[in-house]
Parts: structure tokens; sequence; C-alpha cells
């Protein structure tokens, strides 16, 4: 099977994608010991590659966090709402390892939230600097709160790597530093503002297996959240800053078309966007495509970072997208079959498929599903993970990707050929993923140039 489906993927292997919050500013030096993972890298020039590897991972765990393990490592938040300030340093010293265990073993994302907002926000600030990998990759936390400690987590974890390499002389260990330092600093570029448009870093795992989430918009109060979610060969390493530029690019057409729609008070009024640079788990090269063990992987953070999403807007909840791409389609299935959380529409690309036949298997309100074939992707059709989304047994939307003219704009929109064109800038694919993110599936191109709900009023009042 490895063989089959690394054959037809040989040919499309990478294409360009295209990349970014503020900045991470110096941070003042934390009272306390910092548990970052820069803490980690003093053990790099005595050890092994393997054994630097693992010294300098954080603790994000791809393993789904149990019930018992997740309620017991909640408890040092219950108790740090309680101890003294003069006392914090001094617990947080004392407590290093269950800190650790907040990632290893996450608490439901509802808990730590509940129990966040029971902590004084001067002890806050004290956490953020004597742990920001764990408060910045913490499901429950805000996100601006995230966005800052793993800033200062980036921050510390450069300063690290640099004075390591510094008096590291092992070729094997400089070659690791080196590649970990160039991967953080294109995670430090991909956070640059766009157009006066903030980006946050709402995961960082700075490990040679890096993982990554940049925001590009407001994801506290934004009424439009999308999640891009990508396939194989997407390291953050060569590939967070093109990935947040999709992100960037996704922003401002789904921000266009609500101020087009709204019409002269839209550039008041239009409603928030998020959109976020997803890239949670670690995707799969030629030689690992074939099993589903990384999409397992995957479909574990991505059910955590959707879970995230819907505990910390309770009461205030966006209309919530998820885009996936080829195998990264196959984690998002996974993730939706589980019912654990609810996503208000899908969008697969280039799609392998999983176990569930048709669209009544997953957690999207109303089935609202759509699905976009390129010509020439051998991918499509293929079900080589059990099912095929774009068969009409399956009970998804086509969404046309292979070029039309926009009936909104009439501006020529470009068609996507093979597996890895789907997020190219202007093409037909993009403008449809856009109309799926605010909720006007009504206005998705079906691949014969007009809207799937076919040439009723809700697409000419809004070209009006």
């Amino acid at each position: 099977m490895l063989v089959g489906f690394a054959a037809v993927l040989i040919t499309s292997v990478v294409s360009g994608l295209t990349g970014a919050s503020v900045l991470p500013a110096e941070a003042a030096p934390a009272p306390v010991a910092s548990i970052s993972s820069a803490a980690y890298l003093s053990t790099a020039s005595s050890a092994s590659s393997s054994a630097y590897a693992s010294a300098v991972s954080g603790p994000v765990s791809d393993v789904p966090a149990g019930p018992v393990g997740g309620s017991a490592s909640a408890a040092v938040l219950s108790t740090l709402a309680g101890v003294n300030a003069s006392a914090l340093p001094s617990f947080l010293d004392a407590n290093r390892a269950k800190l650790q265990a907040l990632l290893v073993q996450a608490p439901a994302a509802s808990e730590v939230s509940r129990l966040w907002n029971l902590i004084d926000p001067a002890k806050q600030k004290l956490l953020i600097k004597a742990a920001p990998h764990v408060i910045g990759n913490l499901e429950g936390v805000p996100y601006a709160v995230r966005g800052r400690a793993n800033a200062l987590d980036l921050t510390q974890t450069i300063a690290g790597v640099t004075k390591t390499l510094t008096t590291e002389h092992g070729r094997t260990e400089r070659v690791t530093l080196q590649r970990q330092l160039e991967t953080l600093d294109n995670v430090k570029k991909a956070l640059s503002k766009h157009d006066g448009v903030t980006r946050t870093l709402v995961t960082l795992d700075p490990s040679p297996d890096a993982k990554a989430a940049i925001v590009v918009g407001d994801l506290r109060t934004a009424a439009y959240v999308s999640v891009l979610v990508p396939g194989m060969y997407m390291s953050v390493g060569e590939q967070i800053e093109a990935w947040a530029q999709v992100a960037q690019e996704q922003y401002d057409l789904q921000t266009g078309v609500l101020r087009r729609i709204l019409g002269p008070r839209g550039s008041a009024t239009a409603p928030g966007v998020a959109v976020v640079a997803w890239i949670g788990y670690q995707t799969p090269v030629l030689t690992n495509i074939g099993g589903t063990a990384l999409a397992t992987q995957g479909a574990d953070s991505l059910e955590r970072t959707l879970q995230g999403i819907r505990a910390l807007r309770d009461g205030d909840q966006p209309f919530l997208s998820v885009f996936a791409h080829s195998y990264g389609s196959t984690a998002a299935l996974m993730a939706l079959e589980r019912h654990t959380v609810t996503v208000d529409a899908l969008a697969l690309m280039g799609s392998p498929g999983s176990a569930s036949q048709t669209v009544a298997g997953l957690s999207v309100v109303g089935g609202n599903v759509f699905v976009g074939e390129a010509p020439m992707d051998p991918i499509v059709n293929s079900a080589f993970f059990g099912s095929d989304p774009g068969s009409p047994g399956y009970g998804a939307k086509p969404m046309g990707v292979g070029g039309a003219v926009d009936p909104l704009t009439h501006a020529t929109l470009a068609g996507s050929s093979g597996h890895n064109a789907y997020f190219t800038a202007g093409t037909e694919c993009m403008r449809n993923l856009a109309m799926i993110g605010i909720d006007r599936g009504d206005l998705v191109l079906d691949g014969n140039g007009v809207p799937d709900d076919g040439p009723g009023s809700n697409a000419a009042q809004a070209s009006r």
C-alpha cells in the first residue's frame, strides 16, 4: 500500500505554497527559573543528537489526555489560584513537573479556562514568565496570553540555541542546532504584520519536528474563524511563512467579501475574521505516507485546537470552519468522526478519505461539507484511506477549483491543477473557501461556474 500511494504522489510532492503577529519583543528576565524550551538547551553540548532532540522538544503531546490524568494535572492550576503572590516563585519551582504535565496530560480546555480566570492577574504574569512554553501551548488559556507566552518562549529559545552554537563542536549536534535556529527564525519572520493585521503565535513546539500555529486576525472576537490544515511535506521550518501567507490571503478575501456584501457601511461594521495557519502535527513524507499513524496524531492535535476555540468562545461562538488538504483532510475527518467537537463547515481538497463513508458520520453542522477536486490530481477518487468524499453517495457539496469568472466581482479566477495548487492566490478554490469561511456557502461555485444554490437571488443580490 505504501508503494502505491507514494507512487501517485511522487510526481506532485511539494509545490510552492504561499507566509506572519507582532515580532516577539525581548522580555524581562523571569523571577524564577523559566520553564521554556530554552531551559533544556544546556544539555545539548553533551548529548547525542537523539538525546538532544528529546531534551529540547517541548512537551506538547500528540497523545490525547485521559480524563484522570487531565483532572490530576489541572489540580496545580487550582492550587496556584490560592497561593500567596510572595510564595509563588517557590511554589512554581517546587511544582515544575506538574506544570509540564499540563501539556502531557492536558485538562479539558473548558476546565483550563475556568481555572485560569480564578488566578489573579499579577500571578498570571508571573506564571507566563516562569513557564512560557506551558502557558503558550495550553488550550483554554486566552489567545492573547498564549501569544505573549509563545513570543517569550520563541525569544528565549532562539537565544539559547544561538548561545549553545558558540560552544558546540560536534558536527551532528551543530547541524541539528542550526536547523532548529533556521526554523525558529522562519517562525519569527512569519509573525510580521501585513497591512496592519496582527498575527499571533498560539502554538509553538520548537523541537526538531516543530509544530506551530499562527492566527491572522483576532481569534478572541472574530465572528468567522477558519483553520487551515496542511498535508504532506508541510514542515514548520520550510513552510510556516508560506502557510501564514495563505492564511493572510484568506483573511483578505473573507473581509473583502464581507465589506462588499455590506456595502458603504462595510468598512466600519464588517464582522471580524480570523484565519489560523495551523501546522499542529508532524506531516508525512513519502516514506511514511501510507499509514494513518500521523493522521491520528494530527486528529488528536486538531481536536484539542477546535475544543480550545469552542471553550474560549463559550457564549459568543464564531462560525468555525476547517479547510483541509490531502493527508491533512484525513486527519481532519478523523477528528470530526469522534463527535467531541462540532464545526460549522468543512472543506476538503485532494482528499484520500477516511473511515467515514458519508457526511452524516462527521460532526459538521447540517452536513455542511464541501469537496474540491482538481484535474490531474492523482489523489482524488482514490479512497485510499477508506472513503471518497467526492463521490455522490458521500453527500458533500461540490466546490469548483478548475477556474471560473467570479459572479460577484466579474474577475477571472484561475484554475488549480494537480495536487498542490489549491491554495494558490487568485484561484477559484481560494475564492470558494472564502465564501465557506463567512457562511456564504450559497455563493460557492460548484464547478459549473454558478453558485451551489444555482442562479438564485442570494448571489444576484450580493453582486450588486
